[in-house]
Formats: structure tokens, sequence, C-alpha cells
């Protein structure tokens, strides 16, 4: 890589950080480009040559944010082979994972009000929702037609206890209901066709 595109990275990078940290701590709508400029030292044309807007540097982050929540989740389930295990353990580290203030502020909150619900589902489809989805589809709880739906309210579920537990509630009893509620809605569901 030569020494301009190696520079270019680094200001992305360091720009990236510190609108992930601004938009934590303030929410979307109180970050102005105006506060990104002045922590990162930039002028306004340097800023819209990496990032054409606030918008885009939401984008940017939310798509840094849900990769570095997906690695992790990964990393959860790595080594993991029974397919019902695996899921009980990625949606606990889900839990987990979103009471932290980057994550919980920024995928969250903002996203799906910022990116709107399509592209915030499609962001998200590559992500923890699509991760989801394939870890129900492996525990063959869920018949093939109804796998998204059993997602979606899966997820649902998964976020409103994640939300629960990140706004100070208490984290080994939300722990302890979303392990009870997969394990009912996990051998409740019809045994798939041979």
């Amino acid at each position: 890589m030569n020494l301009k595109a190696e520079r270019g990275a680094a200001t992305r990078d360091r720009v990236l950080a510190i609108a992930t940290r601004l938009f934590a701590e303030r929410g979307y709508d109180d970050t102005s480009i105006e506060a990104v400029l002045q922590e990162s030292g930039l002028s306004r044309g340097a800023l819209y040559h990496h990032y054409a807007g606030k918008d885009a540097l939401f984008e940017a982050v939310l798509e840094a944010t849900e990769s570095a929540v997906g690695g992790k989740l990964l990393e959860a389930v790595r080594g993991i082979s029974d397919p019902v295990a695996a899921l009980r353990a990625g949606v606990l580290a889900w839990i987990s994972l979103a009471g932290d203030p980057v994550i919980k502020r920024i995928v969250l909150i903002d996203a799906p009000s910022v990116m709107g619900w399509e592209r915030w589902r499609a962001m998200e489809e590559r992500y923890s929702f699509g991760m989801l989805k394939g870890a129900l589809e492996a525990t063959g709880a869920v018949p093939a037609e109804f796998l998204d739906l059993h997602a979606h309210m899966l997820l649902a579920a998964v976020n409103e206890s994640a939300l629960l537990v990140a706004r100070g509630g208490d984290h080994d009893t939300a722990v302890a209901a979303v392990e009870e509620f997969l394990r009912r809605v996990l051998t409740a569901a019809p045994e798939s066709e041979p």
C-alpha cells in the first residue's frame, strides 16, 4: 500500500473511532459533523472526502459495529458442535454484548430510525440476524417455511431482553429468562421431517 493510501486509511479509522464514541455518547441526533471535525482536526472537505455526510458516517460506524459484534458472536459459539447449544450461547452472548453502550445506542436504538427499517434489516441480515437465522435453522426446531418468521420473533424477544438488561435490569434474571424462553421454543416446536 502506498503512503497516501495508508494515510487515508488511518484518517478513516481515526474519524470512525471518534464518530463511534460520539454517536454512542450523544446519539445520532445530538452528534454534529462539527463535533467530529473539532475532535478529528480535519477540514470539512477532508471529512467529506471519506464520508459523504453524517448519514454515511453513521452507516460506516454501524457497519463496523455490526462486524465487531458478529466476530464476538462467532467467538462465543466457536467449538460448540450441538446446534441448540450454539444457538443458546450466541443468544446469551448477544444479551451481554447489548449492554455495551456503543452497541446499545448505535445498533439497537439509533440504527432502525437513522437507516430506516429496511436498510437496517438488510445490514442485520448480513450480520447478527443472519447468524441467528442460520443457527435457528441448524437446530431443526423450526420447519423451513416458518424459519424467517420464527427468527424475527426470536430476535424481537432477544433484543427486548437485551434492552431491558442494558437499561439497568438484573442481568442474571434476564439471562435465566432468555434461557428458559429458548428451552421452551426449541423443545415445543414440532420435530422436523427426517
